[in-house]
């Protein structure tokens, strides 16, 4: 086993992740440059429609952008075009300038369009006439396979195209999708750039290194986390080696942890920062309490943050067993349908479910757990208290509820 280049308690590493995600004592980050720097750090975030309270990716980013409004993302990817909509971990939002390191993945997806040229080329032209199209504006019934099951050849060609590079989102309407021809929206400097990787490992290695940047620490191990479309074991394996070799990651162990997490080497500034960091707070701790309790931040996660996407490590770094339970039969759940975590103090404190937000009608909660005796903590509810305040004013409404004990 290779020798780690730090030995970490888990309160060290667990409170350097949040430090990483900037989900610590102040908020560093701020309007749309904040969200692009939080984005480019972690290369990409989760992308998912359904919307309870906001949809995924806006959840993410109202907990580490102090001023965060949902206007804000929509503009970063439909006006600006500094973001764009595309398959990364699963459905994902990632900076345009990282269009060309996708050519991989769109030729893998020339398939469909290369077996049905008819009507690949017939919305290519539609569109290229009409502007935007979303599936309704196509008379394309005819019903196919797909990968969701049967559905209309108007969608089939629209998805195939747009999984090839062909097309890209150009806006939504609620849960609809416009698209528009991709090099009237990829930069030409970008667009149909060649693909960057010589060979398949060399891909597989920028990815992994992506992937463990987009979680802060990582193990070698699979999970959900190291998601990359064809990924099998030995490339994986082969990918790690390559980047240990090359001094480009470093290993960390965890004290209680078996296997080692690694780190991006040019994240190792960031790792020691959040150790010096935590050695101040501790002792400002120790001479003042109230001061220490003054700073603690409270967050409300995403479903499918960054920090999530490795249940099995957040169980063994934190204790806290976390599923989305969303597509388990309601008799199968341990808590709710729609349940978002809490973080305070460097820890995970809370769940809670919330009720369906409609319109501008205050922030309500449908049912709430705290975690091992946190609600006891005056500290840690007053801070959850502002969290909720917050998260329900980006939500464009108020918190006017009381937490349980």
């Amino acid at each position: 086993m290779e020798k780690a280049a730090y030995t970490l308690s888990k309160q060290q590493a667990g409170r350097f992740l949040f430090d990483y995600h900037g989900l610590s004592h102040a908020f560093d980050s701020a309007g749309k440059d904040g969200i692009l720097a939080y984005v480019r750090r972690v290369g990409c975030i989760q992308f998912d429609p359904l919307n309870v309270v906001g949809t995924n990716p806006e959840l993410v980013l109202q907990s580490r952008i102090a001023d965060f409004r949902r206007g804000m993302l929509w503009e970063l990817l439909y006006e600006d075009r500094r973001l764009v909509d595309y398959w990364d971990k699963n459905m994902s939002i990632f900076a345009i300038e990282d269009w060309p390191f996708f050519e991989r993945h769109r030729q893998r997806h020339q398939a469909w369009c290369l077996a049905n040229p008819a009507a690949a080329e017939a919305v290519l032209d539609e569109i290229g006439r009409r502007g935007p199209l979303c599936s309704a504006d196509l008379e394309y019934d005819e019903k196919v396979d797909w990968a969701w099951g049967p559905t209309r050849l108007a969608r089939a060609a629209l998805e195939g195209s747009y999984f090839a590079g062909r097309l890209v989102v150009h806006h939504k309407k609620g849960g609809r999708k416009y698209y528009e021809l991709a090099q009237r929206i990829v930069p030409a400097e970008l667009y149909g750039r060649p693909d960057p990787f010589e060979t398949d490992a060399a891909y597989w290695e920028w990815g992994l290194m992506r992937r463990i940047g987009s979680v802060g620490l990582l193990w070698n191990r699979p999970g959900d986390a190291l998601l990359m479309t064809g990924l099998k074991s030995a490339p994986r394996l082969n990918a790690f080696a390559a980047l240990l070799d090359r001094g480009e990651i470093a290993p960390v162990a965890v004290e209680g942890i078996e296997h080692p997490l690694y780190i991006r080497s040019r994240d190792i500034g960031l790792l020691e920062a959040s150790l010096i960091a935590q050695r101040k707070a501790d002792g400002a701790e120790a001479q003042a309490a109230g001061e220490a309790e003054d700073r603690m931040r409270a967050c409300i996660l995403a479903p499918l943050d960054n920090l999530l996407w490795d249940r099995r490590l957040i169980l063994e770094l934190f204790g806290f067993d976390y599923r989305w339970e969303v597509y388990k039969p309601a008799a199968e759940r341990k808590y709710g349908y729609y349940v978002l975590p809490v973080i305070a103090g460097g820890r995970f404190v809370a769940r809670f479910e919330p009720e369906k937000q409609r319109g501008t009608a205050p922030l309500a909660i449908k049912q709430w757990w705290w975690e091992g005796g946190e609600g006891a903590d005056s500290a840690v509810r007053a801070s959850v208290e502002r969290a909720l305040r917050r998260f329900a004013d980006s939500l464009g409404t108020t918190f006017e509820g009381a937490l349980p004990v």
